[in-house]
């Protein structure tokens, strides 16, 4: 009854995005009502977020029916410094989102309004330890903006809408457990544009399935870790499927990332805040991961998971410095120029710790290419590096039908073999894309953690056998495809058509009889 509950609940939430999707449509670009929705829902919860807290404060204090949204704005002062300091923000009551949304209809400035409030919740965090964490959050909703509308009159009814459409979804008490609301419609917005936006939504969505297979073998026989971390963290979706698989509390210290994109990385870290994710746990960087990463004070990391952007052009040996940089000159080769793919995986590589898995989405060409490629697959497999590649199935991912593998690396194996699995049929298909189904999933992790060889979709291969085979890491180099083609029976055809041959004969000499008789009739 809970799980019908939850998927009725879910359905409700999503009809309220699709409603207010309906009464922005025309005026607001997809991709751009996505950060708005998004950054309006986050408002609104660290609003809820914070309101709940203190009230729950005062409740346990003995002062039954206090209600911080109804306290004025300089008896709130008071407790400003406190709130900075345990919630990493303060918000006035006058700018809480259910004190604006109120006003909201008969506010001529409510774009100044709410312009003020993000500014002030930004300004809150300033000198203090969450300060990376608030600076520039709303810039991505600009109020201002012509996307809005033409006019100050335009957009401030277009901001009535939104507010009123964020302030009917149906996401319940923040005790109640609203986190998973929130997150649940960050997700689907996500999805919803991502499926029909390209590559300028795509690149930055990983879908929930294959996140859920990426982390779970990342994290295999694990129930704790020091550190999660994804150098390429998009929106951050990996990251939180480490936090919901392990549980936040047993990632220690928390949950770190990098991301080039700013409207990205600004959409990550609300994310982080709508999963319930305390600024103190989370540390995310905008820059260039490969030419300037913001991390090496944090590294090594236990887990790493990630589905870093493929084939990217990138400075590669243009830039001197690099063949010297830690991360990259072990291999005494940089990737190509124009194509980063295993510039991300040896930067993985030398921030994973001794004891780490990380699991990364690949591009194929990178597993049987020559040139650089070759020589830094050989550096890796020479190490004994590789811990296992995966085939996943064809257009599992929006914007590209490319089926795409998993390399899986680790300092401490075992032993020098490495697992390679056909997961190419493991999928169910969907209206636009195929699918991972938790079956599908499950399979391929007990498979990843047993490494026992299965005809047609396993095989634990030694060292040498991939000397012979000049480092291709391709999976169907090393796990035989099944034979689907109907199989045929020489032997019984022939006599089937003997069988043919001599009923047709008979039938033959049976006419020509009744020809004769008929003939001699005549």
């Amino acid at each position: 009854m809970a799980d019908v509950r939850k998927d009725q609940e879910r359905d409700e939430l999503h009809r309220a995005i699709w409603a207010i999707a309906d009464e922005l449509r025309g005026s607001i670009d997809g991709w751009d009502f996505k950060s708005y929705v998004l950054g309006m829902m986050f408002y609104r919860y660290i609003s809820e977020n914070l309101t709940n807290y203190i009230n729950e404060g005062e409740m346990e204090a003995g002062n039954n029916g206090f209600d911080y949204a109804l306290l004025s704005d300089e008896d709130a002062e008071q407790a400003r410094e406190d709130l900075v300091k345990t919630k990493g923000f303060f918000i006035l009551p006058s700018e809480l989102f259910c004190n604006v949304r109120k006003k909201a209809e008969s506010d001529e400035n409510l774009n100044m309004t709410l312009e003020a409030a993000f500014n002030h919740i930004e300004e809150s965090a300033k000198g203090s330890e969450s300060e990376d964490n608030f600076a520039g959050l709303f810039d991505d909703i600009d109020v201002n903006s012509n996307k809005l509308g033409a006019t100050v009159a335009k957009r401030n009814a277009n901001l009535v809408k939104l507010i009123e459409g964020v302030a009917n979804m149906g996401l319940g008490n923040y005790k109640d457990n609203s986190i998973d609301a929130f997150g649940d419609a960050y997700e689907y917005l996500m999805s919803m544009y991502a499926s029909n936006a390209g590559k300028s939504g795509g690149e930055f969505f990983t879908p929930q399935e294959v996140s859920e297979l990426l982390t779970r073998m990342a994290v295999a026989e694990k129930t704790e870790v020091n550190k999660v971390y994804d150098p390429a963290c998009g929106s951050g979706s990996l990251l939180l499927k480490a936090a919901k698989i392990l549980g936040r509390e047993n990632v220690r210290q928390g949950f770190y990332g990098q991301e080039i994109n700013l409207t990205t990385y600004n959409l990550c870290r609300i994310n982080m805040f709508l999963h319930d994710i305390d600024f103190d746990k989370f540390d995310i960087a905008h820059e260039d991961t490969l030419l300037s990463p913001r991390h090496w004070d944090d590294e090594p990391f236990e887990v790493i998971v990630s589905n870093p952007p493929y084939s990217i052009k990138w400075e590669g040996d243009d830039n001197p410095v690099l063949i010297n940089d830690p991360r990259f000159s072990p291999a005494g080769v940089l990737a190509p120029k124009s194509k980063a793919d295993l510039a991300f995986i040896m930067h993985s590589l030398a921030w994973l710790a001794t004891n780490g898995t990380a699991a990364i989405v690949c591009f194929p060409g990178i597993m049987y290419r020559g040139g650089a490629e070759k020589k830094i697959r050989q550096y890796l497999i020479d190490n004994n590096f590789i811990d296992c590649i995966i085939q996943l199935p064809s257009n599992l991912f929006f914007g590209t039908s490319i089926a795409t593998c998993i390399m899986v690396l680790r300092r401490s194996k075992a032993d020098n073999r490495t697992l390679f699995i056909d997961a190419s049929n493991e999928f169910v298909k969907a209206t636009n894309n195929n699918r991972l189904t938790k079956e599908n999933i499950t399979h391929i992790v007990d498979e990843f953690v047993s490494r026992a060889d299965v005809e047609y979709f396993a095989r634990c291969v030694p060292y040498e056998e991939i000397v012979e085979k000049e480092y291709t890491l391709s999976v169907n180099n090393y796990v035989e495809q099944e034979d689907t083609r109907e199989k045929v029976d020489i032997v019984k055809l022939n006599a089937e058509i003997e069988e043919i041959v001599a009923r047709e004969q008979a039938l033959r000499n049976e006419i020509a009889k009744i020809i004769a008789e008929i003939e001699v009739g005549v």
